[in-house]
C-alpha cells in the first residue's frame, strides 16, 4: 500500500488489521482462541498460520512443512501460539458495537450499492497461489491466469473447471520465473511477462513455447495486444512503453519499438480495440498514482490522477489496475480497498461509478466482457465473475 497509515480513516485501519493480520491467509478464516483449530501459530520463518493449517500442510511422519509463503522448511514441533494477534482481536473485539459483522470491504459506509453483482467464483488456495494477472481466450472460452504455482499459467473454463496448466517454474526455454502479467492475442496466443526473467514468453493457448522477447526489459511488468496483435508491455524499471512485433505462426521478432519513455514506474496496460488507445497506470514515488490515456499514435490524450478523481466522491481511491470496455469506457480497480470503478470518458469529464464492491479483497487484474467483469482476486485467491444480472 502507497499511503502511510496516518492517512487512512479508522474504519479503512480496522478493515487492513482484520483482512491482513487477523485471519489465515491459507484457509482464509477468521484467527479465535476459543477454537483450538483456529488459534494463530508462529512458524519458525515468522509467518502465521492457524493449527488447523498446519495439521493439514504438514506430513504426519516427519512433522515438518514447507511454508506456503517463503517456502522454508519449518518444524511442527517448533510452531508457538502467537499472543499477540490473540490479544489484538480481543481488544479489537471489545470495542466493537453489538453488530459482530466485520466491516464489509468497499462499503464501510462509504458505498452503499454498486452495479454489478457476484456470479460465480473459482479457485482458491491450492488451486491458485498468489495470482497476479487475468485474461481471457475469447468471449465464450477461457480464463487465463498466471500465479505463483509450479506451474504458472493455469486455464479455466468459465465455469471453473480447469482445463490445463503450463510454464514449470525456472528460467529454462518454456518456463516461466516470476509471472506479473498476462494478455491473449486476438489470434489465441497467450503473452506472460515474467520479472523473474526480465522477459516476455509467447505460448500457443495448449502452452507449447513460441517465443521469448529479452535483453531490452529492465523489469517488464503489464501486458496487452492491440487489434493487430502487437504486444504492448511496461518496463516498470525502465519507464518504458515498448510495443513489440511478433510473427507468432513463426516465432520471429519482427520489430521491438520503446513508443513512450520518460513514464514513471509504469505497471497496468490496457488497449483499446475500439479507439486504439492505450492506458497506463504510473506509481511514481511518493505521488498519487496516474492514469495516462495515448492515442494509436502513443500521442498522450489525457491523464487524470488519484487524488483528482478522489475530490469528486466520499471515498479514496487507489488506482491498481485499468481496462476498457466495449465502449471504449475506462475501469480501474482498486486493490486497497476491494474497488472496481467505472470512469466514464474521462477526455470529457470523469464520473466515478462503483461497480464491483462486494465479496471483493485484493483484484489483482480485470477483464471486460459485455456486462461481465471478471476479475482475480489475490486476497482469496480467487477468480470472480460478476454480472448486471444474477441469472446472466
Amino acid at each position: 500500500m502507497d499511503r502511510s497509515p496516518g492517512c487512512l480513516s479508522p474504519e479503512e485501519t480496522l478493515r487492513e488489521i482484520q483482512i491482513n493480520l487477523l485471519e489465515c491467509k491459507v484457509c482464509f478464516e477468521t484467527f479465535t482462541s476459543q477454537q483450538r483449530e483456529r488459534r494463530p501459530q508462529n512458524l519458525s520463518c515468522g509467518h502465521v498460520l492457524c493449527l488447523e493449517c498446519i495439521t493439514g500442510l504438514s506430513h504426519p511422519l516427519l512433522r515438518k512443512l514447507e511454508c506456503p509463503f517463503c517456502r522454508q522448511l519449518c518444524s511442527v514441533d517448533n510452531i508457538s501460539h502467537c499472543q499477540v494477534l490473540s490479544d489484538l482481536q480481543d481488544l479489537l473485539l471489545s470495542q466493537k458495537p453489538s453488530s459482530s459483522a466485520p466491516p464489509c470491504r468497499a462499503k464501510g459506509g462509504l458505498i452503499s450499492e454498486t452495479a454489478l453483482h457476484l456470479l460465480a467464483a473459482f479457485g482458491g488456495w491450492g488451486t491458485l497461489t498468489n495470482p497476479t494477472g487475468i485474461a481471457v481466450l475469447g468471449p465464450t472460452e477461457g480464463v487465463v491466469v498466471v500465479h505463483d504455482g509450479q506451474k504458472r499459467v493455469a486455464v479455466f473454463n468459465q465455469q471453473g473447471r480447469k482445463l490445463h496448466s503450463f510454464g514449470e517454474r525456472g528460467t529454462g526455454n518454456g518456463d516461466i520465473c516470476y509471472p506479473v502479467d498476462v494478455a491473449v492475442s486476438p489470434t489465441g496466443f497467450i503473452i506472460v511477462t515474467d520479472a523473474g526473467d526480465k522477459a516476455v514468453k509467447v505460448f500457443t493457448s495448449r502452452g507449447m513455447h513460441i517465443v521469448t522477447v529479452k535483453g531490452c526489459f529492465q523489469l517488464p511488468w503489464g501486458v496487452d495486444t492491440d487489434s493487430c496483435g502487437h504486444i504492448l508491455v511496461s518496463d516498470v524499471q525502465g519507464g518504458v512503453l515498448f510495443r513489440i512485433k511478433v510473427d507468432f505462426r513463426h516465432g520471429v521478432i519482427m520489430e521491438n519499438q520503446a513508443v513512450r519513455t520518460n513514464l514513471q514506474s509504469p505497471k497496468a496496460v490496457a488497449h483499446c480495440r475500439k479507439t486504439g488507445n492505450t492506458a497506463v497506470i504510473e506509481h511514481p514515488k511518493h505521488q498519487t498514482r496516474t492514469l495516462k490515456v495515448f492515442t494509436k499514435d502513443f500521442h498522450l490524450l489525457y491523464q487524470v490522477d488519484a487524488f483528482s478523481l478522489s475530490l469528486q466522491s466520499s471515498f479514496r481511491l487507489t488506482i491498481s489496475d485499468v481496462a476498457f470496455s466495449t465502449d471504449g469506457d475506462v475501469v480501474v480497480s482498486d486493490s486497497d480497498q476491494g474497488l472496481i470503478c467505472s470512469l466514464g470518458n474521462p477526455q470529457n469529464h470523469p464520473v466515478l461509478t462503483p461497480l464491483v464492491g462486494d465479496h471483493l479483497i485484493r483484484p489483482a487484474g480485470l477483464v471486460l466482457l459485455n456486462n461481465t467483469i471478471i476479475t482475480v482476486d489475490s486476497g482469496d485467491h480467487t477468480v470472480k465473475i460478476y454480472s448486471t444480472k444474477p441469472d446472466a
